[in-house]
């Protein structure tokens, strides 16, 4: 399996023209970060609010706001940033959102099923075969089998939505995967769910980008690595020992 490799890249948020974008400090939301996940790898990715974090994510699934500037992102030989959302996805890039959206008229199953066979191009699983696994996985997150039936994330309580991002992500089962504050809100037993998914996921070669705020679910996922980000940049990486610099000193030492 091929790492996912990002290589100096700086993305500017849409209605900052290009050129300020670049020359500005303050236009840039993401610069010159360079990263690269293996398989199987864990990357903590950490920092005050508003450092960039969720935009390099974003920018990386292709979301139109975020205007790449410079900069690769490679996956299996292709640079994803030339590719559609559905392209980055179909090559084995997962995103979930730190705040999913409420979309009244579909369900939940039928986001899961369309996901699937469009991303998979599975045109032999059989959809209730599909269904009975999707129903366990969900009793393994503690969600009850109507969430299927509700509309995708309308009235959801905000562990109900982050369950089902999981869900989600353990239906496709993407070769790497980015976890935006998956555990923010989470109370301990829900939290201690999202950590086995993760280690899961990682015993199976998944890579993983695992944004947080909370050190509380590092103790239990131990990320091979941690990155502090500020300003858009990358500013230092390390181990795990890291994280106890960051409570003991805050991100204002770095």
């Amino acid at each position: 399996m091929k790492s996912l490799k990002i290589q100096g890249l700086s993305v500017a948020v849409e209605g900052a023209p290009l050129q300020e974008a670049s020359a500005r400090q303050g236009k840039t939301v993401v610069s010159e970060v360079n990263l690269v996940i293996n398989p199987g790898e864990v990357h903590a990715l950490m920092g005050p609010n508003g450092s960039g974090k969720s935009s390099l994510a974003l920018a990386l699934m292709g979301h139109p706001a975020y205007q790449v500037i410079s900069g690769l992102a490679m996956l299996g030989g292709k640079n994803l940033l030339s590719l559609n959302p559905n392209e980055r996805a179909k090559l084995g890039l997962f995103v979930s959102f730190q705040n999913p959206i409420a979309v009244p008229g579909i369900t939940f199953g039928q986001l899961i099923w369309a996901s699937f066979k469009n991303i998979t191009d599975d045109n032999k699983r059989d959809v209730r075969e599909f269904y009975t696994e999707v129903k366990k996985q969900a009793k393994s997150l503690g969600l009850k089998e109507d969430m299927l039936e509700r509309f995708i994330n309308d009235g959801f309580s905000g562990g109900e939505k982050k369950k089902a991002e999981l869900l989600l992500l353990l239906s496709l089962n993407p070769k790497f995967v980015i976890l935006d504050e998956i555990d923010s809100g989470l109370d301990v037993d829900t939290l201690k769910i999202a950590a086995k998914v993760i280690k899961g996921l990682v015993k199976n070669g998944t890579g993983i980008i695992l944004i947080t705020h909370n050190q509380k679910i590092l103790q239990y996922v131990k990320p091979k690595y941690v990155h502090i980000m500020k300003e858009g940049k990358i500013v230092q990486s390390g181990s795990l020992k890291l994280v106890k610099e960051i409570e003991e000193k805050g991100y204002l030492s770095f």
